[in-house]
């Protein structure tokens, strides 16, 4: 290891310096021998990283770093060598820095939740056993509460199993010590009446009276349970921490441990818009009026908060926190308006319920998880608010919390689990961060989930995202119960195709955006901090005052009050882009480019090309360059044979395109498509044959997000677009200018969507619903110049190819003139739209909107 050695301390240990601390011992002590370690001067003076003892049958080592813990045969321990790898200066797992508890607690759980599951294989190792995930739920609980003193003596539980137990009993003791928190003291009698299991209190509240069957437990994973109970639980979050344990019994969610967890900042970002921040102004407005303020006490105690994709119970737990924080702050400011010293202690009782916290959750386990979150969220807080004392005195019994519904949300009537409430002054506010899964992604059982959903609208559900189904959901409960309701969601389904698919539905419903926050990264607690990029969506029946969030260049909070915010998230008028077959501003026709539906025999590589043993002039005449978007922007060479009917038989008579024709027909001949076999009566030929008699104007279909401009060009008449790009034949320059400007950019970006994480575009959404003012004579002069200097700029860098002077790394150093030249553009083309120079894509969106929303209603008069 390095370093030398210094004494131990211990006769029988060895003490490499900042590495190991290690001991042997008799048969049977060695967690002695590791708490002798652990609390030796020497291991701290010495900065040891790692604790091993043993007896020769059973080693147990603690990583001091991390607090994980191993225990395993002194013959295995070769099998770990994973568990010192930092030793080596290789980090596995980094501690969470908010609070590295959690870490641990988890790390240490995961190891006994493993271990248990290889004694117990008939508790099913593959499929997520309900009887092992409630007894691992069960020990979260003894263990918080012997260190917070709902119990009444520090480390009861973990001490009973240490001294009344060995690996033989064990489960028979937690399974005495279980039943007896199902029984009121008054009917024990036994084993339950015995002394040490006779002091635990009667806990019942579902937790205990379900089940109280216990795995067998071997040596190892006894001691993985003593080690995890002699953390100290008290300073666990309950609102990360269910995540964290959610993770222990599920294997998907185990690979992934440390990467996921919500941070309690992004939750805010939904509740405290949705109904925090307006009780927070109530409280402010009645400060000085104790009546005002019971008001307000009466308003908080009839909330109910309802998350339908509640997980482990994050949402639930910090709307459960923040709501005690301000109900508090109501009974102090009371307190000190009556200006009473002899206040009762039940005048300080909290009226909020963990029973008007509701949840849908698919994963059982995740389900007693939140359960379990929100009753230590309630003692924590009860803690917190009255006292130490008062709140070990009403911990117990527990409340019978069966609001957390196991059930797929997507398949039941969600009134079932948050029915109508009695009074009508009851507010129901739903949240939550329902799973996104792209419509490429779905399973097929997930695809039928989402038909359910929408089973009532007539719509086709294929390229929805999952997520979706909770829209739609709880407009429908919104519909039913008095309600509004605050999702995170990927901003997919405020673009592109999805937007005239969903949101048609969703105004139907009588919807309307209450608040949004657009695009942001949804950040975690987790030491690699995975994120996905999502925006927040409120809707409700009756918008008080809508708000649109957003952040600066400074990644700084700003919130815009506005009249109306559109599916886009757009401050305009609620306005949904469908595809067109015409411009809605007049401009030229784009056309999809040609389709070769050939098998491959119509197209040429440039080997092949040259290969073609054809006279020089009729391959000219036979064969032309072809561009799709690959081909355009990355400077690739393709041919494609190009035969019109006039000269087919004289093509014929070369063998090389006879065989390539053939094979096309044969291809054509035995497509299961109608259309296609159609085709076959002109195997020549591809199924469409456009292009330009003097130029065209060249779109990709697909091009990458990281791109300032969308990629766009001219080809001569001797090329044609192949069915991946778009053409505008013999088409003005100035369309170029048009395509090429930032205002079309975020356009496309807005109304036609993504493809995977490129732009994706779209003649008929992208092209035709573009709004563009009338252009004067001077107007398309301007455009026609602004057009040229761009291709005159990209001429000069000839021969660099459009993915490489569109390289955002490369293009303001080595392709200077070219963004000169787009920003030139840009700046004529914006001054035919406002007088004033746009500030960001935000007004250049409102502003194509406001414009696009005229043309419409201009239209349709």
């Amino acid at each position: 290891m390095g370093g030398g050695r210094e004494p131990s301390g211990r006769a029988e240990g060895i003490l490499f310096p900042q590495n190991a601390h290690i001991a042997t011992c008799d048969l049977g002590y060695v967690s002695d021998a590791l708490d002798f370690l652990r609390d030796s001067p020497k291991t701290n003076k010495f900065r040891a990283k790692f604790l091993l003892a043993t007896d020769g049958e059973v080693l147990e080592a603690e990583n001091l770093s991390t607090g994980d813990v191993l225990s395993c045969e002194w013959q295995k321990f070769g099998d770990h060598f994973s568990f010192f790898l930092s030793l080596a200066g290789i980090s596995s797992v980094q501690d969470v820095v908010d609070n590295p508890i959690d870490i641990k607690a988890t790390s240490r759980l995961n190891r006994l939740y493993l271990e248990l599951l290889k004694t117990n294989p008939d508790w099913s190792a593959n499929t997520p056993n309900k009887n092992m995930n409630r007894f691992m739920a069960q020990l979260i609980f003894c263990f918080f509460a012997e260190d917070t003193g709902i119990f009444h003596k520090e480390d009861v539980f973990t001490e009973t199993v240490e001294n009344i137990s060995h690996s033989d009993n064990a489960h028979e003791i937690i399974s005495t010590l279980f039943q007896a928190m199902a029984t009121p003291k008054e009917h024990r009698t036994g084993k339950l009446a015995s002394s040490w299991a006779n002091r635990f209190a009667f806990v019942n509240g579902g937790l205990f009276s379900k089940s109280v069957q216990v795995p067998k437990l071997s040596r190892p994973a006894r001691s993985y349970l003593i080690h995890a109970g002699k953390l100290d639980w008290r300073s666990i979050n309950p609102d990360i921490f269910g995540s964290m344990i959610q993770a222990v019994a599920d294997p998907d969610e185990r690979s992934r441990l440390g990467m996921h967890y919500t941070s309690v900042p992004n939750i805010l970002k939904v509740l405290n818009p949705l109904f925090l921040d307006e009780l927070r102004e109530q409280l402010s407005d009645c400060w000085d009026s104790s009546q005002k303020l019971l008001v307000l006490l009466r308003r908080i105690e009839r909330i109910r908060v309802f998350d339908p994709a509640c997980g482990s119970g994050n949402f639930l737990v910090i709307a459960y926190k923040q709501l005690r924080e301000i109900e508090h702050r109501i009974i102090e400011r009371r307190i000190n308006l009556s200006k009473k010293t002899d206040l009762k202690s039940t005048e300080r009782r909290s009226v909020i319920s963990v029973n008007n916290f509701y949840g849908i959750e698919i994963k059982e386990f995740a389900c007693e998880v939140a359960r379990l979150s929100l009753l230590i969220a309630e003692y924590q807080c009860d803690v917190t608010f009255l006292g130490q004392q008062l709140a070990a005195e009403i911990a117990l019994p527990l409340n019978d919390n069966h609001q957390i519904c196991h059930e797929n949300a997507l398949l039941i009537d969600w009134v079932s689990v948050c029915p109508k409430p009695d009074k009508d002054d009851t507010r129901t506010y739903i949240c939550g961060n329902p799973p996104y899964k792209g419509s490429q992604t779905q399973t097929q059982h997930q695809k039928e989930h989402l038909t359910h959903a929408f089973q009532n609208h007539q719509i086709s559900v294929r390229q929805l995202d999952y997520v979706a189904g909770w829209f739609v959901k709880a407009a429908e409960f919104s519909n039913k119960v008095e309600a509004e309701f605050a999702f995170v969601s990927t901003n997919s389904i405020c673009q592109g195709r999805i937007v005239p698919i969903l949101w048609p539905v969703l105004i139907s419903l009588g919807m309307k955006i209450e608040f949004a926050h657009t695009s942001f990264k949804w950040s975690n607690l987790a030491a690699q901090n995975a994120g996905v990029v999502v925006i927040v969506i409120s809707l409700t029946r009756r918008t008080k005052n809508p708000r649109l969030y957003s952040t600066d260049q400074f990644n700084k909070p700003i919130v815009r009050n506005v009249k109306s915010i559109n599916p886009y998230l757009i401050v305009a008028p609620t306005t949904i882009v469908k595809g067109r077959s015409n411009s809605i501003s007049n401009l030229s026709i784009m056309s999809f480019g040609n389709m070769p539906l050939d098998g491959g025999n119509l197209l040429l590589s440039q080997e092949e090309y040259d290969n073609l043993e054809i006279e020089k002039d009729m391959k000219t005449k036979l064969t032309r360059k072809i561009y799709g978007s690959a081909e355009f922007i990355r400077g690739l060479h393709r041919f494609c044979l190009w035969i019109e009917n006039s000269i087919l038989d004289r093509a014929m008579t070369y063998p090389d395109i006879q065989s390539r024709v053939d094979a096309v027909f044969a291809f054509r001949r035995k497509s299961i498509a109608p259309s296609t076999v159609e085709y076959s009566k002109f195997p020549h030929q591809f199924t469409s044959m456009h292009h330009g008699k003097s130029h065209t104007i060249v779109v990709p279909g697909v091009s990458s997000e990281n791109r300032p401009y969308l990629p766009v060009g001219i080809v001569d008449q001797s090329t044609v677009v192949s069915n991946l790009a778009y053409g505008i034949y013999d088409a003005p320059i100035y369309d170029l200018s048009l395509i090429a400007s930032r205002l079309h950019l975020i356009w496309v970006a807005t109304v036609c969507g993504r493809l995977g994480t490129g732009y994706r575009y779209s003649n008929t959404i992208g092209w035709n619903t573009f709004p563009v003012p009338k252009l004067s004579e001077l107007n398309k002069r301007d455009l026609t110049n602004s057009a040229k200097e761009i291709l005159y700029a990209r001429e000069y860098y000839f021969p660099s190819t459009i993915a490489e002077i569109y390289d955002p790394k490369r293009l303001d150093k080595e392709f200077p003139l070219v963004r000169k030249a787009h920003e030139a553009n840009c700046e004529t083309l914006e001054r035919i739209y406002t007088d004033q120079p746009f500030k960001n894509d935000t007004e250049r969106l409102e502003k194509l909107f406001d414009l696009y929303s005229t043309m419409i209603e201009r239209e349709n008069s």
